[in-house]
């Protein structure tokens, strides 16, 4: 199962309504959401059956979430590749975003 959180370093606070798309390998959309009131996507919002080992990423749209903030962004997108090695696990990739800087780890 895969979850994800967002944080604006930058005003110190979770990043609500950010649109997130993870996607396959090859690219192709399998879910999109968009971060709650805590800057959460959890794995019911994904709507995924399952998740099976692989290769995937998830795609924010940071530049909708500065714009509606007023600020001005360097990335206008932040892009995490991650591999899945066993689909019984939790997976959770959190997403540490500024203007002009983002990271990321692996999460609990």
């Amino acid at each position: 199962m895969i979850s994800t959180h967002i944080l604006d370093t930058h005003l110190g606070k979770p990043a609500a309504d950010v649109e997130v798309k993870l996607m396959d390998a090859r690219g192709q959309v399998l879910a999109t959401a968009s971060t709650n009131s805590d800057g959460r996507v959890l794995v019911p919002d994904f709507g995924l059956d399952s998740i099976h080992a692989g290769d995937y990423c998830i795609e924010f749209a940071t530049k909708a979430y500065f714009d509606a903030k007023g600020l001005a962004t360097f990335f206008p997108k932040a892009v995490i590749h991650f591999s899945i090695l066993d689909a019984a696990q939790h997976y959770h990739i959190p997403l540490l975003i500024s203007p002009f800087a983002y990271s990321t780890y692996r999460g609990s």
